[in-house]
């Protein structure tokens, strides 16, 4: 029966079977995806929320938006670094100290593409812990600090900066951590969102 079925078996089933015979191997290795892209993925699922923009202006209306979904208009924000407070003043925002704020605005050193987590050091929160941090945290920043993993993001730190930072971090989990999960259950979650321009 099956010789039959070899013979006369229709052109679309022959087309099924080559199809098939093209899908990659059990056993090659996998293909490896663009870091950017691979960040993306990874950021997403650990909650993080993220903002692709081109220009300032772009940042400043997506800021604008989250403002809006989470009615903040009328809560203040922390700046702990001076030169983004700067960056961020068309914006109008209401700034007040760490413990009166609702959301915290900063930079990260890097984005790393290997977990999607954001690298911190005392640069971006002094010598804070993340649990001092307002749970709502804005991030800016931009393409070029996307890095495959963490050792390539501190090596990055240690060649651009001519005293290494201290309290160096990641902030990985942007919603609440499932109990079952073992290691990342008691770490500080933060709604996180991240405007990230593209400055490639």
């Amino acid at each position: 029966m099956s010789l039959f079925r070899n013979l006369f078996r229709s052109k679309s089933d022959k087309d099924k079977e080559e199809i098939k015979s093209n899908d990659r191997g059990k056993y090659m290795p996998q293909v490896k995806l663009p870091i950017d892209e691979s960040f993306t993925i990874n950021f997403k699922a650990n909650g993080g929320k993220f903002l692709y923009c081109e220009n300032l202006d772009e940042i400043f209306e997506n800021l604008s938006e989250i403002l809006i979904e989470n009615d903040w208009q009328d809560k203040s924000a922390f700046f702990y670094d001076k030169k983004l407070e700067k960056r961020f003043k068309p914006c109008k925002l209401k700034t007040s100290k760490l413990n009166e704020a609702t959301y915290f605005i900063t930079s990260c050193e890097n984005l790393i593409a290997d977990d999607g987590s954001l690298l911190i050091s005392s640069n971006q929160i002094a010598e804070k812990k993340l649990p001092e941090f307002p749970s709502h945290v804005i991030v800016f920043a931009t393409t070029s600090q996307i890095v495959t993993n963490i050792g390539e993001g501190l090596r990055e730190i240690k060649t651009k900066n001519t005293q290494i930072p201290t309290n160096i971090t990641t902030i990985k989990h942007f919603k609440q951590a499932d109990e079952k999960d073992f290691l990342s259950y008691g770490s500080p979650s933060k709604n996180l969102y991240l405007l990230l321009l593209e400055d490639l």
